[in-house]
Order: structure tokens, then sequence, then C-alpha cells
């Protein structure tokens, strides 16, 4: 047995008995509260300062100037000083099953690390993204760990983990021989090795997927439009239109919606053509496929703090002392493109790259790249709860909406860092954090 296989079952002990710690230290049961910020920004208006939120259960019941706010006797009262309450935040493109590369690389994660021990640490990941402001996460694809997201998010909304509301993608699917870990690392007579996606070839094997998946317990399916499978590694589309087409119209016809990872131009016009309904990354998009998405509505999560995780890990960037690097600067001009071409963007990092509980990474990218920190608070929240088709309940603070609700040190409308400092933690009603 080596070192490594001797540490598992320790660190998953370890992790085993952090969750249950967090268990007994419980969250505030869910009744009538009453939140005095400084100010409340609803993700629809601007700023009020000296109103308060009233949460009953789940659900808000009243928001408005505090004095117009009357809290029923024994409500709890939580005074938050300096603080601005906003909805709940989101960051939609997220791996709970993945750990930052420069920790252990991707191909030994998904070849070393068993299942049980990457759940685990997927439940102390999850809090680690409650407790830094984001109450709801799209987990897109848990990379080699099967099916771990359904149990994970049964835990999550059973109360035996605390975490964000998950919305999963189960295994991605993938152009037979396209993904990882790759075949041609290995030798031609190694079999059966774990694979961080489910395979498909043709319109049968791709609708197989899908309802496969469907039936796991999906929310959405995840599919790689195009990936690293060219000659040198290059970025090439793998699925044909037709194929996209089908996966597509199974995917809706079960009434879930459709995430493509598309980097290359071509891999997004595919996908859009497709009529998928998000596209990851798009880092070498054009101003004409972009345009192409805003006439067909099709989202944007561009990841770009992912990109720059991939720049310190394996190129020697540094923040603040070295320029940004080649994929860099590509992920902030498909960035500017989009923006441009008015295409529908949402707040989607790809943490677990770079460390889980730091998704704030991504608006801060938002705002250096051109948007206004209103802008990404937007594309965080309402933008996000829209692309989710769960506008009528997340997003923002309004009356009847789901209490999401967090609240942070100084004022994030008018400095994006501020989201850094998270004082309190309310999610369903249930407060997770507070000062």
């Amino acid at each position: 047995m080596s070192t490594r296989e001797r540490r598992a079952p320790a660190a998953a002990a370890l992790l085993f008995f952090a969750l249950m710690l967090a268990a007994a230290a419980g969250a505030a049961a869910g009744g009538a509260v009453l939140l005095l910020p400084e100010q409340v920004w609803t993700a629809g208006e601007p700023v009020h300062r000296g109103w308060a939120v009233l949460t009953d259960g789940a659900r808000i019941a009243a928001v408005g100037p505090a004095a117009q706010v009357h809290a029923p006797a024994g409500a709890q009262v939580i005074e938050l000083r300096g603080a601005t309450l906003l909805p709940g935040l989101m960051d939609i493109h997220s791996h709970l099953f993945l750990h930052p590369y420069n920790e252990t690389l991707w191909n030994d994660q998904v070849l070393k690390e068993p299942v049980p021990y990457r759940t685990l640490r997927a439940g102390v990941q999850a809090r680690a993204t409650l407790m830094a402001g984001f109450t709801t996460l799209r987990d897109l694809g848990t990379e080699g760990a099967d099916y771990a997201d359904v149990s994970l998010r049964q835990a999550i909304e059973d109360g035996l983990v605390e975490g964000p509301r998950l919305f999963i993608a189960t295994r991605a699917i993938v152009a037979t021989g396209s993904y990882g870990p790759a075949p041609r690392g290995l030798r031609p007579d190694v079999c059966c090795t774990p694979q961080g996606a489910q395979e498909a070839s043709g319109v049968p094997e791709v609708i197989r997927a899908v309802r496969e998946q469907a039936g796991r317990g999906a929310d959405w399916i995840k599919v790689y439009a195009d990936y690293r499978w060219g000659p040198g590694g290059t970025q090439q589309p793998t699925f044909s239109e037709e194929e996209l087409r089908a996966l597509v119209e199974t995917a809706h016809s079960s009434g879930r919606p459709v995430a493509a990872h598309a980097t290359t131009a071509e891999g997004m016009r595919r996908a859009t053509l497709a009529g998928v309904d998000t596209i990851e990354h798009g880092f070498d998009g054009t101003p004409e496929v972009f345009r192409l998405m805003a006439e067909h509505g099709v989202a944007y999560l561009p990841t770009l703090t992912a990109e720059e995780a991939y720049g310190e890990y394996f190129e020697h960037y540094a923040r603040g002392t070295r320029p940004p690097t080649p994929g860099m600067a590509r992920a902030a001009q498909a960035f500017r493109y989009a923006r441009a071409a008015h295409v529908i963007i949402g707040c989607g990092s790809d943490v677990g790259v770079f460390a889980h509980g730091t998704n704030y990474r991504e608006l801060e990218w938002m705002v250096r790249l051109g948007m206004t920190a209103v802008e990404a608070l937007t594309a965080a929240t309402a933008t996000d709860a829209k692309i989710l088709k769960r506008e009528a309940d997340l997003g923002r603070a309004r009356e009847k909406m789901l209490a999401d609700l967090v609240a942070v040190g100084g004022d994030p409308t008018t400095d994006i860092t501020a989201i850094e400092h998270v004082v309190l933690v309310m999610k369903d009603g249930v407060v997770y954090r507070r000062p």
C-alpha cells in the first residue's frame, strides 16, 4: 500500500469529523428574523439606506424602510452595523468534487482519490462556499466521481451537510476518446480506468447518455462541444451539429437545460445553433460568434478566474507582479467581445480549479475587465437566477422570494472587494453565519 493510500482513510476521517462538528454547531433555526443592516441592495434597485428585511421561515416577509417593517413578537433581531445586505450570491460554474491543481493534478484526483474521499471533501468544500456568501451553485460535473453529486445535493437538502443549494449535472457527456484521463497517455492494453465524464458517439449513444443522466437525477445536462483532442493536444470541436441537436432536443424534452463547454469559435457556433442554454469558457470566441449567441439568447459564463489559476500553476503567473498570460489575455478579450455583443453574462468561475470559498474572485475579475460593481453583483444574483430559470424565487431581495441573503462589511456596489468580508449568511431563512 502506498503512502498516499495509507493517508486517504485518515484524511477521510478528518473530513468526516469536520462535517460532524459543523452539524453539531448547527445553524440557527428558521423562524422570524429581522435583519437591520446599514443598507439593502435588492438586485433591482439602487442601494437603500436605513432599510430592513424580515424573513419568516424560508421566505422574505417584508423589505423596506426599517420604521415600516414590523417584526412579530419573539422574532430574532440581528443588527448589521456598517454592512450591506444583498441577495445570496451564486456561482453557476463550479466543481465541488475538485480541488486546486497545485494541490493535486486533475489526473491524480480522478485516478487516485477514492470517490468516498472526494465526496467527504466535497462536503467540506460546500460548507466553505456557503460561509463565503454563495448560497447557490450549479455544479457542472463530478469529474470522475460518478453520481456522487446526487447524494451531496440530498445531504444538503436534508441538513446533514451545510452547503449552498445545488443544481447538478452528474457526469458530463464527451465524445469518445476526447476527454481524460486521455487514452493516448496510457498503454494500449490498459483498460477500465476511471473517466472524467461519460463517453458517447453518434446520435443514439448521445440520446442514451442524456436519458441515463436525467434518470440518475441531473438538473442540467453538460456537454463538451470541443476539447483538447486535436493533433498535439489542440482544441477542436468534438460532436457534430447533428449529435448536439439530438442531445439538446432530448434534454429539453425532459425539461432540462443544457450547458456546453466550448472554447473554440466553431464549438461555440455548433452549440449555439444546436440550442444550448449556456456556453462555458468561450475563450477563443469571435465577435461574430458572440453576436450569434446574443441572437439566440444563449448565456455566457466566462470562468475568468480559472484561467488565472492555470497561469499561476503552470505558467509562472504572479498576481500584481507579472503580465497576464496569453490564455488570460484571450479570456479577457472574449469577455469584452461578449459585453460588446450584449450577450447575457452570468457569474460562473470554474471554482475547484482554484480554492472553494474564494468564488468572489470571479466578480472582482469581471469588474477589472470593465463591468461596474453593480453589473457584476447582478450577474451573480438576478442574472444567474434567470439562467437557472429560478428568477421567480431566487436572485433578489423581495417579498415572497426565498430568504437567501448575505451581508458584507462595506458597500459592494461601489467597492466589489467588500464581498470578501461576509458577516451574515442566510439560506432558506436559516442563519448559518452571523456577527
